[in-house]
């Protein structure tokens, strides 16, 4: 009886322990018949063509490449002359990545070429049967980022140290360039800022998003900024303060952007060794910066003057209206004539050395009421605030984000040591 049920329960545990190894089994040819996905790179499954990765060298040009790809001249001239507005192949830059895509026949001609215009855009011609082209972007991600940093020289080198993009150095000297002078950011001064940054497939930088909000401590003073849009129909977009006012003046508060060296100031009573330590007034402010740097407009007016004449050397004179004018000396040379009408940031010229100069600057000149005057002891005229229609929803929209900016901590790049102190065994 004991022998029954003990080859009754081997059985049992052997029928058991087969299933078993049938489940797992089972679960390996689940395992091992799994397909992998295909390769798939800008729309297009790579399995099914022989691919080629190369960048655009001196000398190449499209129908080049794509002769030496054994494409038909006529189809290179399709796309040559038929298609400019999407793909002008005149304008292939050295450099830039390509991709072709080539039949898996022993022929091997290109089916699809795919010009990379940047990390993101990207257009595709398509030369299989009727040709076409189209343009295309490759999918990104945005990830959030939230900087607080204390400037130990200057904002492009606190930020550099911090790992963040020139660019959004660039971003906040646009949108504090009314009311705060960059040139004389003080030691300590703070900031914060908060911003999206793109990635393609996750790991790939492509560049930074429009800043979100951002914070600065100058003087003392602190300065909030929000993008905010006042115009839904005509999507205007401007930043605006904590308390609802405009951030943008009428004038810009230097005629170079961010990133130079204020190098003389209005001077009513300055003395020059060169003549004798007299008295020579200097009525203009000049930023020193390299020669071919950008002057531009720092509002929106009508050029009167656009010429050369003596010390001044080139030079570029606009009338903003009946009160302000602004003048803009010793340039390279001028990209405006009299007559023409600027907006404010547009450029006018370029710096140089012409006229009576010991280096590469631009004077700039403001006249107020036809007298010259300090600019940057003007208390210039602001844009309007928030209408008192949209106040409440705009103190609503930004409270949160608000809440935000002030949980971020300052972050110095560059402490310096704590002193150490050091004790002595007498």
């Amino acid at each position: 009886m004991h022998k029954f049920f003990g080859a009754t329960l081997a059985l049992i545990t052997i029928l058991v322990s087969c299933k078993q190894d049938k489940v797992l089994v089972d679960e390996l040819v689940k395992v091992e018949t799994i397909e992998k996905p295909p390769v798939t790179h800008f729309g297009f499954n790579l399995e099914e063509f022989n691919v080629v990765h190369d960048t655009v060298r001196r000398g190449d040009s499209f129908g080049e490449l794509m002769l030496r790809n054994k494409v038909d001249y006529p189809k290179i001239a399709t796309i040559s002359e038929n298609f400019r507005d999407t793909f002008d192949v005149r304008k292939i830059k050295v450099g830039k990545p390509y991709t072709i895509l080539k039949s898996k026949d022993t022929s091997e001609v290109a089916e699809i070429f795919i010009y990379q215009n940047d990390k993101i855009n990207y257009t595709v011609v398509d030369l299989r049967d009727s040709v076409t082209a189209y343009k295309s972007k490759k999918k990104v991600k945005l990830r959030e980022r939230e900087v607080g940093g204390v400037i130990t020289n200057n904002l492009s080198e606190t930020l550099d140290n911090l790992g963040v993009d020139y660019n959004v150095t660039i971003d906040l000297s646009e949108i504090y360039a009314w009311t705060i002078d960059f040139f004389r950011l003080e030691k300590g001064d703070k900031f914060k800022v908060i911003y999206d940054e793109r990635y393609i497939n996750d790991s790939i930088y492509a560049g930074r998003g429009p800043i979100k909000a951002a914070l600065f401590e100058h003087k003392g003073r602190t300065i909030y900024a929000f993008p905010y849009v006042t115009d839904s129909l005509k999507n205007i977009l401007d930043y605006y303060d904590q308390e609802a006012n405009n951030l943008r003046s009428t004038f810009l508060r230097a005629p170079i952007k961010f990133g130079y060296r204020l190098s003389s100031r209005y001077n009513l009573k300055r003395r020059i060794a060169y003549y004798g330590y007299k008295v020579r007034p200097h009525k203009g402010t000049d930023y020193a910066a390299p020669i071919g740097t950008p002057i531009i407009a720092t509002a929106d007016g009508t050029v009167t003057e656009s010429t050369r004449r003596g010390g001044n050397g080139k030079y570029v004179k606009i009338k903003h209206n009946s009160v302000y004018s602004t003048q803009y000396l010793h340039m390279k040379s001028q990209k405006v004539k009299r007559g023409d009408f600027v907006r404010q940031g547009d450029v006018i010229g370029w710096v140089g050395m012409t006229g009576n100069t010991g280096g590469p600057h631009v004077c700039y000149r403001f006249w107020k009421n036809g007298r010259q005057v300090d600019p940057l002891r003007e208390k210039l005229p602001t844009a309007e605030p928030i209408a008192d229609s949209l106040r409440t929803q705009y103190m609503a929209h930004i409270e949160p984000i608000k809440d935000q900016l002030d949980c971020i901590e300052f972050v110095n790049p560059n402490p310096e040591p704590e002193e150490t102190l050091i004790s002595y065994n007498q």
